[in-house]
Order: C-alpha cells, then sequence, then structure tokens
C-alpha cells in the first residue's frame, strides 16, 4: 500500500475544500443544523463536482478512480461538513455500490446516470418496530399481482426517505427476502417524521405500505436473493461510514485542541497541564487509528480483496473513536462545549447514532469473530 496522495487525489481534496467554503462553511452547517434542513438541495452541485462520479466504474461515466480515492473525498467531507458526507453516503451506498451490484441492465442505464449527476437519492427501508439487526425478521411482505408486486408493512427510523426519489424496500416474499425500489409518493404510503436528538440535517421517517402496489420491474436483483444483495449495500454503507466518521472525529479533535491553546486558567492554557495533554494525545491516536483502517480498506475494496471483516472492523473502530474524541472533547470544553451555538455539542449528540447504524457494533463483532473461524 502507497500512502502517497495521486496528483488527482490532491486535486479531488482541494475540490472539496472549495465546495465548502462555498456551500457549507461553518456558519451554514450550524444553520441548517438549527433549523433542521437537509442538503438534498446541494445534490446537483456535488454531481457536478464529480464526488459522486468517483463511485462509478469508467464504463458507466465514471472517473476511472477507485474506493481509495472516495474514503478520501469521503473522509475529508466528513471533517467539514458530516451532513454532505452522509448524503454523499447514500447516493454511494444505497444507490451507486447496489445499483451496480445487483440491479438490472436496465435499472442500471435508467439509474446510474441520474445517481453520477446528483439527480437522484435512494433511502433504504429496511428498519421495523421489530426487526433492523435482526434483518432476516422483517414482517413487511410482497406479494405478487398481475403486473406486479403488493407491499404491505411499515418501516421505521429510514433516514432521508422524504427527501428521497426512490425507497430501497426490504420485503419478504414467501419465505425469503426479496429488495424493491419504490418511489415515496406512490398511493398507499402514509411517512411521519420522526423527532430525534441530532442529526437533524438527516431526517428520519416512519412509513406505512397499506397494499402498495408497484410494477414488476420494481423488484431490484432476484427475487428472494434480497438478503444476499442487502449484505453487499451494507457492506459499502459501512465502509462509507467509517471514512466519514473518522473525518467527523479528526474535526470533534481540532476543535478540543483549539480550545486546550485558548482556554486560559491558573494563568497559563489548559492543554499545559499534564492531564489535558495527555486526554488530547490519546484521542489524536484514536483519530490516526481510525484513519489507518478506512486506508487500509479502501486498498482492499479497491483491489477486489474481501473485506468484510475489515470493513466492520473499521466501522466498530471509527464509530467508537468518534464517541471517545466526542465524549473528552466535552469534558475538555465543559460549559463553552455544553453551549448550544457549540460545534462539540453537535458533534457529540450526532456521535451517538453511529455505533448502531447500518448495524449495530455488536452484531459487527459477531460478525469479526465468525470471519475469525470462531
Amino acid at each position: 500500500m502507497d500512502f502517497a496522495l495521486t496528483p488527482t487525489q490532491e486535486a479531488f481534496l482541494e475540490t472539496v475544500d472549495r465546495f465548502v467554503a462555498r456551500h457549507l462553511p461553518p456558519e451554514e452547517v450550524r444553520r441548517r443544523d438549527r433549523l433542521h434542513i437537509p442538503p438534498y438541495d446541494l445534490l446537483p452541485a456535488m454531481g457536478e463536482a464529480g464526488f459522486f462520479r468517483l463511485a462509478l466504474p469508467a464504463e458507466h461515466g465514471g472517473l476511472g478512480e477507485d474506493w481509495r480515492s472516495l474514503a478520501l473525498v469521503q473522509e475529508r467531507l466528513g471533517r467539514h461538513a458530516y451532513m454532505a458526507a452522509s448524503i454523499l453516503n447514500r447516493v454511494v451506498g444505497f444507490g451507486i455500490a447496489s445499483v451496480l451490484s445487483y440491479g438490472s441492465a436496465a435499472q442500471k442505464a435508467a439509474l446510474l446516470p441520474k445517481l453520477a449527476e446528483g439527480r437522484l437519492l435512494i433511502s433504504l427501508a429496511l428498519t421495523e418496530p421489530g426487526a433492523g439487526t435482526d434483518a432476516a425478521a422483517v414482517t413487511t411482505r410482497a406479494e405478487r399481482i398481475p403486473g406486479g408486486w403488493r407491499i404491505t408493512g411499515r418501516k421505521s427510523w429510514i433516514s432521508d426517505a422524504g427527501g428521497a426519489d426512490y425507497l430501497l424496500v426490504v420485503a419478504r416474499t414467501g419465505e425469503a427476502i426479496s429488495l424493491f425500489l419504490v418511489p415515496p409518493g406512490t398511493p398507499g404510503i402514509a411517512m411521519t417524521e420522526l423527532p430525534k436528538i441530532g442529526n437533524h440535517a438527516m431526517p428520519s421517517w416512519d412509513i406505512g405500505f397499506d397494499a402498495v402496489e408497484v410494477p414488476e420491474d420494481a423488484l431490484m436483483g432476484e427475487e428472494g436473493r434480497g438478503f444476499r444483495h442487502l449484505m453487499s449495500t451494507l457492506h459499502a454503507s459501512r465502509a462509507s461510514m467509517a471514512a466519514t466518521v473518522a473525518g467527523c472525529a479528526q474535526a470533534a479533535l481540532d476543535c478540543a485542541l483549539a480550545h486546550a491553546k485558548e482556554r486560559h486558567q491558573f494563568g497559563r492554557p489548559i492543554g499545559s497541564n499534564q492531564v489535558i495533554r495527555h486526554r488530547l494525545a490519546d484521542m489524536q491516536m484514536r483519530v490516526d487509528q481510525s484513519r489507518l483502517m478506512v486506508r487500509h480498506l479502501g486498498w482492499l475494496i479497491a483491489t477486489g480483496q474481501n473485506c468484510r471483516r475489515e470493513a466492520a472492523q473499521a466501522k466498530v473502530i471509527a464509530t467508537e473513536c468518534l464517541q471517545y474524541v466526542t465524549h473528552h472533547g466535552m469534558q475538555i470544553l465543559a460549559s463553552a462545549g455544553y453551549a448550544a451555538e457549540s460545534d462539540m455539542q453537535r458533534y457529540w449528540r450526532d456521535a451517538r447514532l453511529y455505533s448502531f447504524g447500518e448495524g449495530t457494533n455488536e452484531i459487527l463483532r459477531d460478525l469479526i469473530a465468525r470471519e475469525m473461524g470462531l
């Protein structure tokens, strides 16, 4: 593995910096979080900047880069504005990676160009009141009807469903699982936004499906092989989350470090006290560990190697690193971090989601153990 950035990768990171400076400077990130405004309006600009084409092979209009370059962009976006990194991950993981992995030729032709240009958003509708980590326990059902399917059931905590063009619905067909692309505006769908404590720019929804009828070509992948397809989608989304969370952890650490240099007590910066210095050193070591895991994972994906274990490890390490950094960052900032206008409190609130989003860290540890042969 070579950690040196290519000229193309350096250019993309500069593009990220310019994009954020123009569209999501710190005050705009704070405003959107305060007013609960998701960045759906920025999707076309992100497409124009080429962020989504990084994940596409050249034969589908991509830029000919690989996951190593994508992970660098995800990490940099996560450091600047996690809300933008999150929406990039939706397009890449639930959209491009899924369509490439198990979409039909017609679906690839119809969806990939729009995804690449930022004109399409897909939301994964997996979680139910009684199923989440146990994905095989979904009770939403899809039954064959003349010319298509009828879907009945309920989903909950579905991120970005209100801004999506399609819901990637996980439903039971007979004894197996299948996946369906369903527009949220289809008759029979009722959606309610769910209040939550963090990630205000990534709304979550409760969704009811009351005899929702979709055409035959709404089926995504093969009938009855949805569980296998779903694992492919989650593999990509976990890799994306690890990269963006590593960037967010560095941002939280930067915030704590700046405060430790600026805040004076007893006539000197608090960062001159050993307890604070060592705490910041521990925080930086964990962030660097996360970053190294992400770089290694990017190399494994780019070179076509089996990396189920490494993707799970990267997600667990990065999300728990972020929780560690924000926990200690809040302690270092004290009242300054607890203030509503503080960036640290936003990092702290948002961080709590990631250790159970995209698969709980407990179930991922079980996956890691199985991959070890246990």
